[in-house]
């Protein structure tokens, strides 16, 4: 029989909202007594609305086990619970009811610099997290050297990690996880800010920590392929609960039924806008002109609507996206030009993407809407950030060699109306 490492039972979580979320326990008390005599309170920021107390269930009703040796992928949508899940089980925060029983120690990645002091060194952090795993000096010594080399920063170890950057943050934080005496990994989409060879370097890893070491991986992720390559085992999450638990190919299948359902359609009208940017030609909404919603094949064209609204005469319009892979921007692409629109009008553009040049994966898109003018320079009309998110199924890990902070390094072919 399996060795059980991690049992969880009727795990729930609860957050109280728009109460207290001040910096300092002075702020907190002033907040709270403001609430209590119906006042405004005097550490909101100037235009804020006034926020609303309520409750939110982040995990509702959770039960599972966890084996050694077993590489548990656990996915779901953004707010499904996953975050809040690795938390708990890291023991960052506490239940609000239910148990949780851990045989082991665990070392944990949740974010990126996750247990480090970023006045110190590299150095001095390996050493660091060993104290908190409860290992000794001798036994941090004993590994050191293995860690930095496969860290691939031995010129930068004794250089403060605030000079680190995001890269060389998440190279030292893995290889440290992986390699000093803990028996529990937990692994939250950090890797996706590593560079692609350095991102298959730590998969292998893992897999060798699981098969030839017995070690417990548990590992979050957006990109179905690494979680189909690496796991022998699955959860997948909705809302706080627990919809499936058993094999990889069933709960990605859940995972993009999931994406599909109820999501031809996303309203954009009151979607974030830059601080005082007033928007001249209002995008409104995005739609999927495919039968299952924002989830395309690799060899499959994005084809999508948008529906703009004018809030006065405009030639010329054009629009980009900007494509995104856990936050790196990857790519832009410019459509021809769609024409004229005038005040008060609503025109909808059926467009066309070819995503060929993508890999498996979740893409987020952050839409400009903009004219040109007789001087060349383009007007932005309007900008969504974040405006949809689409899925791209059965495609190849590629290395693209993204490099383009702002725009990606990916030129793709023209957007173009159907």
């Amino acid at each position: 029989m399996a060795n059980t490492v991690i049992k969880v039972e009727n795990l729930h979580k609860r957050y109280k909202l728009g109460i207290i979320g001040a910096k300092t326990l002075q702020e907190a008390l002033q907040s709270y007594v403001a609430i209590k005599l119906h006042k405004e309170d005097p550490n909101s920021k100037i235009g804020s609305k006034k926020a609303k107390s309520g409750e939110f269930w982040a995990l509702k009703g959770l039960d599972f086990e966890v084996y050694e040796g077993e590489i548990l992928g656990i996915i779901g949508r953004n707010g499904a619970g996953k975050s809040t899940l690795l938390k708990l089980l890291s023991q960052i925060t506490s239940p609000t009811k239910g148990d949780i029983y851990i045989k082991g120690k665990i070392s944990s990645m949740l974010e990126v610099g996750t247990g480090f002091h970023k006045e110190l060194t590299g150095r001095e952090n390996v050493y660091l997290n060993g104290a908190i795993l409860g290992m000794k000096k001798h036994e941090v010594d004993e590994k050191f050297d293995q860690i930095v080399e496969f860290a691939e920063i031995s010129e930068f170890i004794d250089t403060p990690v605030k000079r680190y950057s995001s890269g060389m943050y998440v190279k030292l934080a893995f290889s440290v996880a992986a390699h000093l005496n803990s028996e529990i990994l937990i692994m939250d989409e950090v890797l996706a800010v590593g560079d692609m060879k350095f991102q298959k370097k730590c998969l292998d890893k893992m897999k060798d920590l699981a098969k030839n070491h017995g070690k417990t991986i548990l590992y979050v992720s957006h990109n179905m392929s690494t979680i189909s390559d690496m796991c022998n085992r699955c959860i997948f999450l909705e809302e706080g609960r627990l919809k499936y638990d058993g094999t990889v190919e069933k709960a990605i299948q859940m995972y993009y039924d999931d994406f599909s359902k109820n999501e031809s359609f996303i309203y954009l009208g009151e979607n974030k806008r830059p601080n005082r940017f007033e928007p001249v030609v209002l995008i409104e909404s995005v739609s999927s002109n495919n039968k299952s919603g924002f989830v395309f094949d690799e060899s499959e064209k994005l084809k999508f609507t948008l529906s703009c609204r004018a809030l006065e005469d405009v030639e010329d319009i054009f629009v980009r996206m900007t494509i995104s892979y856990n936050y790196i921007p990857v790519g832009t692409s410019i459509s021809d030009n769609l024409g004229n629109i005038k005040n008060g009008d609503t025109k909808s553009y059926n467009l066309v993407f070819d995503a060929e040049k993508l890999q498996q994966g979740s893409y987020c898109v952050k839409l400009f809407l903009f004219s040109g003018t007789n001087q060349g320079i383009p007007k932005v009309l309007d900008v969504v950030e974040d405006a949809f998110s689409f899925n791209i199924i059965n495609g190849k890990m590629v290395s693209f060699g993204w490099n383009n902070k702002k725009w990606g390094s990916i030129k793709f072919a023209k957007i173009y109306v159907e």
